[in-house]
């Protein structure tokens, strides 16, 4: 039986769900629910601003803040079910970053949302969730 179960969130309805999933069928593991902040998210939105760069810093800043305010809805989320479930944020690619987490954590398996987008838009916006699947150390369930 898994032990930890790591769930990478977002501010998606799939992310809901993923964490609904683990904690239903894993009620005697620990839950921690991840949020990625990718650079390329925050830096490639903002460019330019009448002609000045955008303070990356603050930008970091408004999007961790954003982060936090996410895990804490989550956090509640788990608590209204009399569950509880950890946190944590990290910076870096998301998928890559999940799979670094699962492996740096002692992780046993990832539950994680996708969106089901199939042909075209899978091809030209990637999955994050088949990604993750693909390079995991441990086994992943994919919530839709």
């Amino acid at each position: 039986m898994a032990k930890r179960i790591l769930v990478p969130v977002d501010e998606s309805d799939r992310a809901t769900d993923a964490l609904e999933f683990a904690l239903n069928e894993f009620p005697d593991a620990t839950v921690i629910a991840l949020h990625v902040l990718d650079p390329a998210d925050m830096y490639g939105a903002s460019g330019f601003e009448g002609g000045a760069m955008v303070n990356y810093d603050e930008l970091h800043k408004q999007n961790r803040a954003r982060g936090e305010t996410l895990l804490e809805k989550f956090e509640a989320h788990a608590e209204e079910r009399g569950e509880t479930c950890e946190t944590d944020i990290v910076v870096g690619s998301v998928a890559r970053s999940v799979v670094d987490y699962a492996e740096e954590n002692e992780v046993d398996q990832i539950v994680i949302g996708s969106h089901g987008r199939t042909g075209a838009s899978r091809i030209l916006l990637g999955s994050v969730a088949e990604t993750v699947a693909r390079r995991s150390p441990v086994p992943v369930t994919i919530v839709r």
